[in-house]
């Protein structure tokens, strides 16, 4: 992917379809639009994943506390995209077993019982069978669990994945079928003809020049901020989101000395919490407060590090503090509000809904990410009948996505920072190895080069250093001090790609290590 070479098709094109919004579902809904043969545009005010959707649990899952709330549909739905995307993407999402510690003898039945369901219900898409542990096959496959009145665990599996690079991939898949895919081009206004929204107007951040963009359909698929875009149609429009802030924390990977992960099924406030090993470190979260005013930039409370801590050290032999805390990161999630008002989080659907507003403004809201394929599908499905365009069937149930590489192929990278790329990690290996200064980790803690800087801006539009030790790598959540004394070098290495001067790379280090400061206690 190239940005300027993006940018120069603005002028000359006219699209069937604009998307706002460069997050899980908006470059969901540009793969299916384009693969359909409809000339897409996707627009997105910051950089690809920037909010909600690089910030997740990064868990690719059918949802096991559905089951106790008796959503069958939604689980059912969710366990078949997981298998799809496991089929799909085999490079980036990578199967996972979770253990259930049981502590209480009725939850040996009442979990067994419902995790068999979940099987059943993933049918021929399955990834493997759940089974009952005893007290001492808990203990070793999780050495350093909680064992004071432990009585035994089941497990079960779903599958993770890296968010980030799962967005920069459905980017790239987009442009491969013929998309235009932009960062950093917010939507400024709806263009409206006779009272019907008809395109809309952006600005290049890069330039300040403004765009006047039209299509036969706009689709509204900004998220958190999709309330915000029907503003832009309707300035009384009612709000269909209720906004959910998780938080979660990264520590050693000593803290879980195995690589099956730890489900806790109800917390204090009721909520799972997942103990997940990640790239070499350790994902614990998440939270469920609720949040007035969404941000694209979103901050951990206290007291949401406080709980995570609190009940964290309940099922870790290890007992975690501050200290030992290398990364938190914080996302908010954009949930469909009940139809009554209320915002109680646990009672808001996780299921996605399409509306359409009397303007023609098609609105995609709710959802997660394992879904985000059939949510992109149904989004597509209605926005073509709005936008009065040839009905062509999806077409993504059986597209591989950019890199696609067999989980069979001994080709296939083993270390979890390469095999995210897929078959292009051999590519990405010959550029590190034709020109040896590339070939220098960013920093002793991360397991990244600075080749993976330059692809990054290459092949992979990251215009600032956040994009590339945020998003195009992690370094940022894997260790945020290490990503600071990383981001000096960093910005030297993009400017001289990018063609920026000293003031540039000034600024972006100070800009950097101001946001990385918010990712640590």
């Amino acid at each position: 992917m190239n940005r300027d070479e993006m940018i120069g098709q603005l002028d000359d094109s006219c699209w069937d379809m604009i998307v706002i919004g460069g997050g899980a579902t908006g470059l969901g809904i540009a793969v299916d639009a384009q693969t359909r043969g409809y000339r897409t545009l996707l627009l997105e005010q910051v950089d690809f994943a920037k909010g909600t959707s690089s910030r997740s649990t990064k868990l690719v899952h059918g949802g096991v506390r559905y089951l106790k709330q008796g959503n069958i549909a939604l689980v059912t739905e969710a366990l078949r995209e997981r298998g799809l995307l496991r089929r799909n993407a085999p490079h980036l999402v990578q199967d996972l077993a979770f253990i259930v510690p049981r502590y209480k003898w009725w939850e040996g039945p009442f979990y067994g019982i419902g995790l068999r369901l979940y099987d059943r219900l993933a049918g021929t898409l399955n990834i493997a069978r759940s089974l009952s542990l005893t007290r001492d096959e808990t203990i070793k496959r999780i050495p350093n669990i909680e064992t004071k009145h432990l009585l035994g665990g089941t497990v079960y599996h779903d599958a993770q994945f890296d968010d980030a690079r799962m967005a920069v991939t459905l980017a790239q898949t987009a442009a491969e079928q013929g998309a235009v895919v932009l960062n950093y081009m917010p939507v400024t206004g709806l263009i409206k003809d006779n009272d019907l929204v008809s395109g809309v107007e952006a600005m290049d951040s890069e330039t300040n020049r403004f765009y006047n963009l039209r299509a036969g359909v706009v689709i509204n698929a900004a998220g958190i901020f999709a309330d915000a875009i029907r503003c832009m149609d309707d300035p009384r429009a009612e709000k269909l989101l209720a906004t959910s802030q998780g938080v979660h924390l990264v520590l050693a990977r000593s803290f879980l000395s195995s690589d099956t992960a730890i489900m806790v099924p109800q917390t204090d406030d009721g909520r799972v919490l997942f103990v997940i090993p990640w790239y070499g470190r350790v994902l614990v979260g998440t939270t469920d407060t609720e949040i007035n005013t969404p941000s694209i930039e979103p901050r951990a409370l206290e007291k949401e590090i406080d709980f995570i801590l609190k009940n964290a050290a309940r099922y870790l032999a290890r007992e975690p503090d501050r200290d030992d805390i290398l990364s938190i990161f914080a996302g908010q999630r954009p949930l469909v509000r009940s139809s009554n008002g209320s915002v109680y989080r646990k009672t808001i659907s996780r299921e996605h809904h399409v509306v359409v507003d009397d303007s023609g403004l098609v609105t995609i809201i709710g959802g997660k990410w394992t879904t985000y394929r059939k949510m992109a599908q149904d989004t597509v499905d209605e926005a073509a009948l709005v936008g009065g365009l040839e009905i062509r069937p999806c077409r993504t149930e059986q597209l591989n996505l950019h890199g696609w590489q067999s989980k069979d192929d001994p080709a296939m990278p083993t270390e979890d920072h390469l095999r995210v790329y897929g078959s292009e990690a051999a590519a990405l290996q010959e550029v590190i190895a034709a020109a040896p200064e590339l070939n220098v980790p960013l920093h002793p803690r991360l397991p990244y080069l600075y080749g993976h800087i330059i692809w990054a801006v290459r092949h992979e539009m990251a215009r600032t250093v956040e994009d590339a030790l945020a998003r195009r790598t992690r370094s940022l959540l894997l260790d945020a001090r290490a990503s600071i004394d990383s981001a000096s070098r960093v910005a030297d290495v993009m400017a001289c790609e990018l063609g920026k001067d000293i003031t540039w790379k000034a600024d972006q280090t100070d800009r950097f290590i101001a946001l990385a400061k918010g990712y640590l206690p």
